[in-house]
């Protein structure tokens, strides 16, 4: 043990199953569980959408949730969760010191802006002149600077009062793999004594579902299990709107105010492969040699996406290793984007602290775990691009 080994004090997560830790934990370690699916808004494409919720819990101020969009108001959301878990939110003086990490997308556009330039330039040829009229007549300034992405962040300090240094990566699933990354490196060097990192995605919104469909992303048709789709038309990927923010902290200042701790996140480790070389297996590997998991039979909770040349790629890999009893979330609460690899560390985080295991979420292609899990690995294979793995153990 280490003054400065990382442990994660606070868990915030929203989901299509739900909102907290608890729900999740409740949903997801109990066979058969079924996904919460849409399957008609965006038809052909199918979504997991967010549930109900009372922005008010979390964001009390009217005029703070209405100058953001769903996908800030969800982000500020999420932390403050995690902020409550780890008996923070209530602390000024922890609040106005603790530091954070964000990993956020490039905001919402305004779809009934978009959507009148596109009807207008079917009858004009001037479309400069068209483009310039209706940016400064149809744009609000202070939506779009609410765009920012930045600002995801600037709305968890404004709303939550976390005021120490604050940090935002840009990249899917590479921004999660980063932003958890930077925080626990940050913590166990001694610069940061505890900090906030996670981030959120909002699937339901033409332009979101666009970015993965410009590439042939999206399954198309009946869902499947992430595992199950490789055969199926479209590019197996899913997507679910929701968010994960952990509370990391120094096992000496978590001690040190009596916090609950969940667990102790261990090594952290990412890559960048370069698919089209066929770099992704061996990326993978040296992952796996770098994180030196322990002999056994171990617990993986997989971010895989379903994206067709990456999951393939990501369950042979796996395969190689019979110890591994997977579990690809995704399944359940679809794919997430930023939030993917926050979302992975803290199911991990919820198995090592329950002493418990989930079953398999797809009992045709993941196999049973027996026993409680002291450790628990976490991954993510980007559905583009980026690599990530975390080890999580327990914190005695």
């Amino acid at each position: 043990m280490n003054a400065n080994d990382v442990v994660i004090t606070g868990i915030g997560l929203v989901s299509s199953l739900g909102e907290g830790a608890d729900t999740h934990w409740e949903k997801l370690s109990k066979p058969g569980m079924a996904p919460v699916l849409d399957a008609e808004r965006f038809a052909p494409y199918t979504v997991h959408p967010l549930p109900e919720i009372d922005w008010t819990l979390q964001i009390a101020k009217r005029g703070d949730q209405r100058q953001m969009e769903t996908w800030q108001r969800l982000g500020t959301y999420v932390a403050g969760l995690a902020l409550d878990d780890a008996g923070i939110k209530s602390d000024e003086a922890l609040c106005s010191s603790m530091d954070m990490v964000v990993a956020a997308g490039g905001g919402e556009r305004d779809i009934a802006v978009d959507s009148d330039i596109l009807a207008a330039s079917g009858a004009r040829s001037d479309f400069d002149v068209l483009l310039n009229e209706k940016l400064t007549t149809e744009l609000r300034p202070t939506l779009f600077l609410a765009q920012l992405s930045n600002l995801l962040a600037g709305n968890i300090s404004i709303v939550h009062k976390v005021t120490g240094s604050s940090r935002t990566f840009m990249g899917e699933e590479g921004a999660g793999v980063a932003a958890v990354e930077t925080a626990a490196a940050r913590i166990r060097s001694g610069q940061s004594t505890h900090m906030l990192v996670g981030g959120a995605f909002q699937t339901e919104h033409p332009d979101m579902l666009l970015g993965y469909e410009l590439a042939g992303y999206l399954h198309r048709g009946d869902w499947k299990p992430v595992w199950q789709r490789q055969n199926s038309e479209g590019g197996g990927v899913v997507s679910g709107s929701g968010g994960a923010f952990l509370v990391l902290e120094s096992r000496a200042h978590a001690e040190g105010r009596g916090a609950k701790i969940y667990t102790e996140l261990g090594p952290v480790f990412s890559g960048r492969a370069r698919r089209s070389r066929g770099e992704l297996k061996d990326s993978l590997e040296a992952l796996f040699q770098a994180t030196n998991l322990p002999e056994g039979n171990l617990l993986t909770i997989s971010g895989a996406s379903g994206g067709h040349k990456a999951t393939m790629t990501e369950k042979a890999v796996l395969e190689h290793r019979p110890g591994l009893a997977v579990r690809a979330f995704s399944s359940l609460t679809g794919h997430l984007k930023e939030a993917q690899f926050p979302f992975a560390v803290a199911l991990a985080a919820l198995a090592v602290s329950h002493k418990s295991t989930y079953p398999a979420l797809d009992p045709v292609e993941e196999k049973p775990f027996e026993g409680a899990p002291r450790k628990v690995l976490a991954t993510t294979v980007g559905y583009h691009q980026f690599e990530g793995m975390a080890l999580v153990g327990a914190a005695d």
